[in-house]
C-alpha cells in the first residue's frame, strides 16, 4: 500500500509558517557586529527544516531558495562572516519571499516571479562577494602546499547510495534526491539491484535498490553533504573525489545504467554539464492539500485533559440521574435535586473549559509588529523600537482573528504621526534619540486591554480642533475639551497630516479602527500629553461566543445587558427626575447629571405605566460615558450564547446580538455604544 503524502501538507504549512515566524523574529534580534549564536542556529534550524520539508513535497522552488538563505546562515554561525545590516535586510526580504512561495504552493496560486528571482540573485551574489576573497586566500594555501587535494579542485564525485529498507516510512523519495544530484552537473548512474527480491516476496513500501554515480561537477563536499542531509541516518553512503578521467561505464554486482528520464520530472539531461536555472512554474494540484481550511488552532494537552476528566464527570452524574428516574420514589427529591446541581456544575465547567480551548495568547497578533515596526521606521527614517508586554495574554481566537487590522493601523499612527522626525526634537524635550513604542496586553475584568504607547510629540488639540472647523465637522464657535477633540480623529477622511504619503494622510484608517473594534464589542479610548505622547486603549471582550448578561424587562420583551457595563442600578426618586431644553432628561446621581434613555420609547414599546416612579435606573457605561437607561424590572443574571444579528437577519442598531432564554424565548443583546448614539442622534435632532 502506497504512503499518501498528501495527508501531511497540511501540518507541513502550518511547521513552515512557525517557522518562517522564527526566522523573522530571530532576524529581529540579531545585533549587528557581534551577534548571539544561539539565534542564528535557531534561525538556521528553522531555513533547514522548511528547506528538508519541501523537498520531501516536491516544492523544488522553495527548497532551491531556501538552500542559498541556509548557506548564509551557515556561514554567519560558523563565523565566516560578520552580521551587517545588508546581511538582515537581504534575510528578511528572503523570509518574505519564502512565505510567499509557500502560500502560493498550498493555494496552487501564482507568486511574483521577478521579485523572487530577484531576491534570490542578490543572495547568491552576496555568497559570491564574500567567497571570491576567501578563493584567493585558499589558491596561496594551495600553492604552498601542492599535496594536499581541495575541494575547489575537485573534478567530480563518486557517490554510493544505498537507502535503508525502511527509507519510504520517513517521507523520503530516492529519486528525488537523484533528481537534485542530476541538476548539479553531468551525472552517471548504475542501479544496484542485487537486494531485489521476487515479485511475490517484494513488499511496495520497502526500499531494495542502490546506486553508484558519478558527478562531474565543481561543487564543494558540503553541497553533497546537503542534498543527503534528510537521509544520512538512513542509508549506506560513500563519497570520494573523482581522480583521472572517469571511464565510461560504472561496474558493479547485478548493476544496471539508470535511465535519467526517472528524474526527468525535476531535473535536467544527463548530458548537461552546467545546471540551468530551475523553470519557475505554478505548483501542480496534486503536490498540496486538498483542503483550504486554515482554520485550526494548537490545543495544549492539559486543556484536552481538562475536557476529558469533565466528560467523564457528566458521564457518572447522568448515570446517577438515570438510576434515580428508574426507581424514583418521593423521598429521593433531595438526591434528585443534588444531582440536579451536580450537572449543572459540571455543564458550566465543561462549558467554560471548552472555551478555554478556543483562547490562544495574544502573541498571535503581536509577533508581526516587531518586522512592522522595523521595516516602517527605516522607511520613515526614525529610530523607533518596539517593547512588548503580556504577549501571553490569552484572548477568543475569533477576536484574535479580527484584532491585527486595527493594530497595524494604531502602530503605524504611533510612528508616522507620534514619534518626532528630527532626533534634536527628542533630545530637546529631554528623550532618548530612540523612540519608543509600547504595546501592553492585560485582563481586567471580563476584558482584555491593549494599550498601543509612544513617548512622541503627543496630539495637538488646536490644531485637530482648527482642522475640524476647516473640514466643517464643527462649528467654529464650538467649545471642545481636549478629550472630544481627540475624538475627532476617527471621524472619516479626517487626518491632519501636512503631505499624503503612503504610510497615511488620506484620512483612512483610525474611523476603520474603530467600526472594526465595535464590531468585536469593544471601545477605544484615547489619552494624550503635548510633548510626552499618546495612548490608545483598546478595550475588547475576552470571547465572542458567551457573555456574561443581565435580563431586564422593557415592557413586554425582555433584554440582556453586558454585565461589564453595568455600573449599578437605582431606585427613581421624582425629585432627581429633570428636564432640560433641548437635551431631553438626566437624572442626578451623587452630584452628576447623567442622560436618562427610556428604553420603551427607544425600541417603540408601550410604557408599563404611566409615571416613572415604578421603574428602575440602570447606569451603564461605555467609552468613559455614563448613562441612566429606564426599565421596568430586573431578572435574573445568566450567562447567554451570543447569535448573530447580521448573520441571520441583517445589522440592528443598537442591537450588537440575541440570544434564546431558558424558557424557548429569543433576547435581544443590546450594544450599550449604540444604544448611546441613536439616543444622541434623536436628541440631536429634535434640538434642531
Amino acid at each position: 500500500m502506497a504512503i499518501d503524502m498528501s495527508q501531511f501538507l497540511q501540518t507541513f504549512f502550518e511547521e513552515s509558517a512557525d517557522g518562517l515566524e522564527i526566522m523573522e523574529s530571530g532576524l529581529l534580534n540579531l545585533d549587528i557586529g557581534t551577534a548571539d549564536k544561539e539565534e542564528i542556529n535557531t534561525v538556521f534550524r528553522a531555513a533547514h527544516s522548511i528547506k528538508g520539508g519541501s523537498a520531501t513535497f516536491g516544492f523544488s522552488n522553495v527548497a532551491s531558495f531556501t538552500h542559498h538563505m541556509e548557506t548564509l546562515l551557515d556561514e554567519l554561525r560558523d563565523g565566516r562572516r560578520t552580521v551587517t545590516q545588508s546581511i538582515i535586510e537581504i534575510l528578511l526580504q528572503s523570509v518574505d519571499c519564502l512565505r510567499e512561495l509557500l502560500v502560493a504552493a498550498q493555494s496552487n496560486g501564482a507568486y511574483d516571479t521577478t521579485r523572487i528571482e530577484e531576491t534570490e540573485e542578490n543572495l547568491k551574489r552576496m555568497l559570491v562577494e564574500e567567497t571570491t576573497a576567501q578563493t584567493t586566500t585558499a589558491s596561496v594555501t594551495s600553492a604552498s602546499a601542492p599535496s594536499a587535494t581541495t575541494e575547489a579542485g575537485t573534478r567530480g564525485w563518486r557517490i554510493r547510495f544505498i537507502p535503508h529498507r525502511n527509507l519510504f516510512l520517513s517521507g523520503n523519495d530516492p529519486l528525488r534526491i537523484i533528481a537534485e544530484l542530476a541538476q548539479m552537473g553531468e551525472m552517471r548512474s548504475a542501479l544496484i539491484s542485487s537486494e531485489l527480491p521476487s515479485l511475490a516476496e517484494l513488499n511496495p513500501e520497502e526500499s531494495y535498490l542502490g546506486w553508484n554515480i558519478e558527478l562531474h561537477a565543481e561543487i564543494g563536499r558540503s553541497e553533497l553533504d546537503e542534498v543527503f542531509a534528510w537521509v544520512e541516518d538512513e542509508c549506506a553512503l560513500d563519497i570520494t573525489p573523482l581522480e583521472g578521467e572517469v571511464k565510461p561505464g560504472i561496474s558493479s554486482d547485478r548493476s544496471q545504467p539508470i535511465n535519467s528520464s526517472m528524474a526527468a520530472q525535476d531535473a535536467p539531461a544527463a548530458n548537461s554539464t552546467h545546471s540551468p536555472r530551475p523553470e519557475r512554474r505554478a505548483i501542480e494540484p496534486d503536490r498540496r492539500s486538498s483542503s483550504n481550511d486554515s482554520g485550526s488552532i494548537r490545543v495544549g494537552i492539559e486543556k484536552v485533559d481538562a475536557v476529558i476528566n469533565l466528560v467523564s464527570e457528566l458521564v457518572i452524574t447522568q448515570s446517577m440521574l438515570s438510576t434515580l428516574g428508574e426507581n424514583f420514589h418521593p423521598d429521593n427529591i433531595q438526591s434528585l435535586r443534588d444531582g440536579l446541581a451536580q450537572l449543572e456544575r459540571n455543564t458550566r465547567e465543561l462549558q467554560e473549559d471548552v472555551m478555554r480551548m478556543r483562547m490562544l495568547p495574544i502573541s498571535f497578533v503581536f509577533n508581526r509588529f516587531p518586522r512592522l515596526v522595523h521595516d516602517l521606521s527605516q522607511k520613515l527614517g526614525k529610530q523607533v523600537q518596539l517593547k512588548m508586554n503580556g504577549e501571553n495574554t490569552e484572548v477568543d481566537k475569533t477576536v484574535v482573528e479580527k484584532l491585527a487590522d486595527p493594530l497595524v493601523h494604531l502602530i503605524r499612527n504611533s510612528l508616522d504621526h507620534g514619534i518626532e522626525s528630527n532626533p534634536e526634537d527628542r533630545i530637546k524635550s529631554g528623550k532618548q534619540v530612540m523612540g519608543t513604542v509600547n504595546l501592553n496586553a492585560y485582563h481586567k475584568g471580563g476584558n482584555i486591554i491593549i494599550e498601543v504607547k509612544d513617548d512622541g510629540r503627543g496630539l495637538n488639540a488646536e490644531k485637530i480642533r482648527n482642522k475640524a472647523i476647516e473640514k466643517g465637522l464643527v462649528n467654529a464657535g464650538a467649545t471642545l475639551s481636549d478629550e472630544e477633540c481627540f475624538e475627532l480623529i476617527m471621524q472619516p477622511g479626517f487626518s491632519t497630516a501636512d503631505e499624503i504619503s503612503d504610510v497615511s494622510g488620506r484620512g483612512v484608517g483610525m474611523d476603520v479602527v474603530r467600526k472594526n473594534i465595535q464590531s468585536l464589542g469593544g471601545s477605544i479610548e484615547i489619552h494624550s500629553t503635548p510633548g510626552a505622547g499618546s495612548c490608545f486603549t483598546v478595550r475588547l471582550p475576552l470571547t465572542l461566543a458567551i457573555l456574561d448578561g443581565q435580563t431586564i424587562a422593557v415592557s413586554s420583551q425582555n433584554y440582556i445587558v453586558p454585565i461589564v457595563s453595568i455600573v449599578e442600578s437605582v431606585q427613581i426618586r421624582k425629585e432627581h427626575l429633570n428636564h432640560v431644553a433641548g437635551r431631553g432628561e438626566t437624572y442626578k446621581l451623587r452630584d452628576q447629571y447623567l442622560p436618562v434613555i427610556r428604553l420603551h420609547e427607544l425600541f417603540g414599546e408601550k410604557p408599563v405605566s404611566s409615571h416613572n416612579f415604578g421603574g428602575l435606573l440602570m447606569i451603564v457605561e461605555s467609552e468613559g460615558r455614563k448613562v441612566a437607561l429606564m426599565v421596568d424590572d430586573l431578572l435574573a443574571q445568566q450567562q447567554v450564547v451570543i447569535k448573530s444579528m447580521e448573520a441571520n437577519y441583517q445589522r440592528v442598531e443598537g442591537i450588537s446580538g440575541a440570544t434564546i432564554l431558558g424558557d424557548g424565548t429569543v433576547a435581544l443583546i443590546l450594544d450599550i455604544n449604540g444604544v448611546m448614539q441613536i439616543h444622541k442622534n434623536r436628541s440631536s435632532h429634535c434640538a434642531a
